[in-house]
């Protein structure tokens, strides 16, 4: 397990490369969290820490956006789930083969798609702190 704060908006990218130093091996990320938590602009700060120059924003009406690193060429899929129906739907835009890729993958709402989640994907627990902050929890 591993704990990072994010204190404010300006420490946002600090958060997010001790959370890339955390990823070690591990390619598929559920972020938990409740509305407005943070999960979105997280995920944005990762993955423009990770070299992706596109604009990031949430997949909610697409389901899956797909980035690039311009420095490594390593592939990014953001999932958000949350409009989703049922996990037939989910199955059938093909989360697991997104999933078994290898590509790196941060998920919202992945308690819509529990089941199709790999046994080995790490969650992370996003909480509002009292004074606004942030606590990101990573559970491997």
């Amino acid at each position: 397990m591993k704990t990072i704060e994010i204190k404010s908006l300006e420490t946002i990218h600090e958060a997010a490369r001790e959370f890339i130093k955390a990823m070690g091996d591990n390619t598929v990320f559920a972020f938990n969290g409740s509305m407005g938590a943070g999960k979105t602009t997280f995920i944005k700060a990762i993955c423009e820490e990770l070299g992706v120059s596109d604009v990031i924003n949430s997949p909610t009406f697409a389901i899956v956006n797909e980035y690039r690193s311009d420095t490594t060429a390593e592939l990014i899929y953001h999932f958000d789930y949350y409009r989703i129906k049922d996990i037939q739907e989910a199955s059938n835009i093909g989360t697991e083969d997104y999933f078994y890729s290898g590509a790196l993958c941060f998920i919202e709402w992945p308690e819509k798609i529990e089941e199709l989640l790999l046994s080995d994907a790490v969650i992370v627990n996003i909480e509002e702190q009292a004074d606004g902050s942030r606590q990101v929890t990573l559970s491997y």
